[in-house]
C-alpha cells in the first residue's frame, strides 16, 4: 500500500459517476490498484479486510482496485472489481457527496427535506451491453461472468452482491423503493435476494408481500455501481413511500437521470455500470445462506427470494463494485455511521427540542452501529431532557438502542473507554439505570427463537462538581508528545481523554501549589501547610470541611 499521505479534497462537487468518483480517489490518493492476480473465491475480500481490522487509522484507509482477478477454477475476468470506494473512510464518503465530512449529515437532512424528481432518458450507459435469452445460461455465462468474490471464505455458501441498488415498486402506489439487500448467485441466470423481513425491515420486503397477497410475480432489477449520491441513499432509513432517486438528485444538485430496464417496467439509474434484471416468484422461497452478517455472526440458512434473471446490461468499461460488510468495523457500517448519526442528532435537537443534546455516537466496532448509541450532553443539562433523549434514542429506529448510554461533553462519546470511565464514577445504578422491556428483537433474530428484546439504558452524566482528571495538564502532555516524536519513538494514537482537565470542584489555592511544584517551589507550599496544621481531627477529614 502507498503510505504517503493523501492529497487533500479538491472539489467540492458530487461526482457524476462510478468511473467520475473513482478517478477523483486515484487524484487524491486514496484508490490503491493491484495489478497482480488476485483470486476473487479466496484472496479478494479478507485482504481489503485487513485496513479495517489491522489497526491503521480511519482517515488513511483507501479504495482498492483489483485489475487481474481470478477464480478458484483458473478462470480469468476482463472486468475489475472495486472494494472500499464508497465507505472505507467518512472522507472517502464525503468526497462521494462533494462535501466535506462535517457537510454530511446536514447535505442529508436538505435534501429529504427537498427532493429532486428523476428525469425519464431514452437510453443510459448501463444498457451499452444487453445479455438476455440463452446467453444468460451458457455455461461460465450471466451471472458467473461476473467477477462476484466471496465475502466470508470459509462460511459464506456463494458469492454475493453486497453493494447493491435493489429496486421494487409498490404495486398500489407506483412508487419505487430502493435498498441494499444482499443475493446470492445461485445460477448464471438465478439469484437469491434476502430482503429484512419484519416490522421496520425492508420498503423491498413490504412490497414482496403485497406481490404475494395478489399471487403475482414481483418485478426487481438490481443496479451496481453508480454515482456515490445514488448508491448511498440504498442503505439509508428513508420512508417507504419517499422516491430514494428524488432524495440523491437533491445531493447531485440536478435530477438523476433514469432509464427503462429492458425486460421489465422498472426505472433504474442510467448511469449504473451494471443492471441485472428479473422478476421474484412470490409462491416460493428458496434456502439462503450461510452469510456472514455485519452483526459479527455468520447467518445460517434461511427461506428467501428466488429472482429468476430475465437480463444483464451494463457499460462497455464496466467496473464490478462490492462492499465489505461483516463483522464491523466496515464499509458498510461507515456508509450508515455517517448518515444515521446526524439524522439521531436532528431528531432529538430540532423534533423533540431536547435541551442540551450535543452529539450522537452510534458505536462501531463489532456492535454494528444498531445495538449501543452514546449521547454527549453539556453539563447541568436537566435530568428530564437526559431521560428524554435516551428513551427517544432507543425508540426512533426499528432494532436501533437495545443500549444506550449518556455522557456528559467532558466524555468523548466515540472512546468506550471514557464512556465507560464516566458509568463507574458517574453513575449509580439503583437510580440511573432504568430496563424497558418488550422492544423489537434486533439484527439476526430472525434466526433465532427470541422474537423480542428489552432495552438498557444509563445515565452517566456528571451530576455534580468533580475534582480534575489525574493527567498532566494539555501544556504538559503537548510538550512531551513533541519530545516523542523529535526522538523517532513509535507514531502513537491520542486517546481520549489524553491530558488533564478541570471538572468544578478545584480552587485557586491548589492551582497555585501545582504551579509551584512544576516550578521547583514545593517546599513554599509545604511551608504553607505546616502553618495549617490542626489537632483533633481524624484522617482523611477534607480541608474544605474545616478551612471554609
Amino acid at each position: 500500500m502507498d503510505a504517503k499521505r493523501p492529497a487533500e479534497t479538491a472539489t467540492l462537487r458530487p461526482p457524476r459517476d462510478f468511473h467520475e468518483h473513482l478517478a477523483a480517489l486515484d487524484a487524491a490518493g486514496l484508490l490503491v490498484k493491484i495489478d497482480r492476480p488476485i483470486n476473487k473465491d479466496t484472496q479478494l475480500q479478507p485482504l481489503v479486510r485487513w485496513q479495517f481490522i489491522g489497526g491503521i487509522p480511519e482517515d488513511e484507509r483507501r479504495a482498492f482496485m483489483f485489475t487481474n482477478v481470478v477464480d478458484s477454477k483458473g478462470k480469468r475476468y476482463d472486468m475489475p472489481v472495486v472494494l472500499g470506494a464508497l465507505a472505507s473512510s467518512p472522507r472517502i464518503y464525503a468526497m462521494g457527496m462533494g462535501q466535506t465530512v462535517e457537510g454530511i449529515g446536514p447535505a442529508w437532512l436538505d435534501a429529504v427535506a427537498h427532493p429532486v424528481p428523476p428525469v425519464v432518458v431514452a437510453e443510459g450507459p448501463c444498457q451499452e451491453i444487453v445479455i438476455t435469452g440463452d446467453e444468460l445460461r451458457q455455461p461460465g455465462g450471466g451471472l458467473a461472468a461476473l467477477p462476484v468474490p466471496i465475502s466470508t471464505p470459509g462460511y459464506d455458501a456463494a458469492p454475493y452482491l453486497t453493494a447493491t441498488l435493489c429496486v421494487t415498486v409498490d404495486p398500489d402506489s407506483g412508487v419505487q423503493n430502493t435498498g441494499m439487500y444482499r443475493a446470492a448467485l445461485k445460477a448464471t441466470d438465478r439469484l437469491v435476494v434476502r430482503m429484512v423481513a419484519r416490522p421496520g425491515g425492508a420498503g423491498g420486503w413490504a412490497h414482496w408481500q403485497k406481490y404475494r397477497d395478489r399471487k403475482e410475480r414481483m418485478p426487481i432489477s438490481i443496479a451496481l455501481g453508480g454515482a456515490p449520491v445514488v448508491v448511498f441513499t440504498s442503505p439509508q432509513k428513508l420512508a417507504t413511500d419517499l422516491d430514494e432517486y428524488a432524495v440523491a438528485g437533491a445531493l447531485a444538485g440536478a435530477p438523476i437521470e433514469m432509464v427503462k430496464c429492458k425486460t421489465n417496467d422498472l426505472l433504474v439509474p442510467a448511469n449504473s455500470e451494471i443492471v441485472i434484471e428479473g422478476y421474484i416468484d412470490t409462491s416460493v422461497l428458496e434456502p439462503e445462506a450461510p452469510f456472514g452478517e455485519s452483526n459479527g455472526y455468520v447467518a445460517l440458512e434461511a427461506f428467501n427470494m428466488p429472482m429468476q434473471v430475465t437480463a444483464i446490461t451494463m457499460r462497455r468499461n464496466a467496473v464490478f463494485s462490492a462492499i465489505i460488510s461483516q463483522v464491523t468495523p466496515s464499509e458498510s457500517s461507515v456508509i450508515k455511521k455517517v448518515a444515521y448519526e446526524p439524522l439521531f442528532l436532528s431528531h432529538l435537537k430540532h423534533t423533540l427540542n431536547i435541551k442540551g443534546i450535543k452529539r450522537v455516537v452510534l458505536h462501531e466496532p463489532l456492535t454494528n452501529l444498531r445495538p449501543v448509541i452514546f449521547l454527549q450532553f453539556e453539563y447541568g443539562a436537566p435530568q428530564t431532557e437526559v431521560w428524554r433523549a435516551l428513551q427517544s434514542a432507543s425508540t426512533l429506529i426499528t432494532a436501533f438502542g437495545k443500549v444506550v448510554i449518556a455522557v456528559s461533553d467532558d466524555i468523548d462519546p466515540s472512546s468506550v473507554d471514557a464512556v465507560l470511565w464516566s458509568i463507574a464514577y458517574r453513575s449509580n445504578p439503583k437510580e440511573d439505570v432504568v430496563i424497558f422491556p418488550y422492544r423489537g428483537g434486533g439484527q439476526g433474530s430472525q434466526y433465532g427463537e427470541r422474537k423480542s428484546d428489552s432495552a438498557l439504558l444509563i445515565d452517566a452524566t456528571r451530576k455534580r462538581l468533580m475534582a480534575p482528571l489525574a493527567l498532566p495538564r494539555k501544556e504538559f502532555m503537548e510538550d512531551a508528545l513533541s519530545i516523542w516524536n523529535e526522538l523517532g519513538m513509535p507514531r502513537v494514537k491520542v486517546p481520549s481523554p489524553w491530558h488533564g482537565y478541570e471538572l468544578g470542584n478545584w480552587g485557586d489555592d491548589w492551582t497555585r501549589f501545582a504551579e509551584n511544584a512544576v516550578k521547583g517551589d514545593w517546599e513554599i507550599n509545604g511551608l504553607e501547610t505546616l502553618a495549617r496544621q490542626r489537632p483533633g481531627l481524624d484522617a482523611e477529614t477534607t480541608v474544605r470541611s474545616v478551612e471554609k
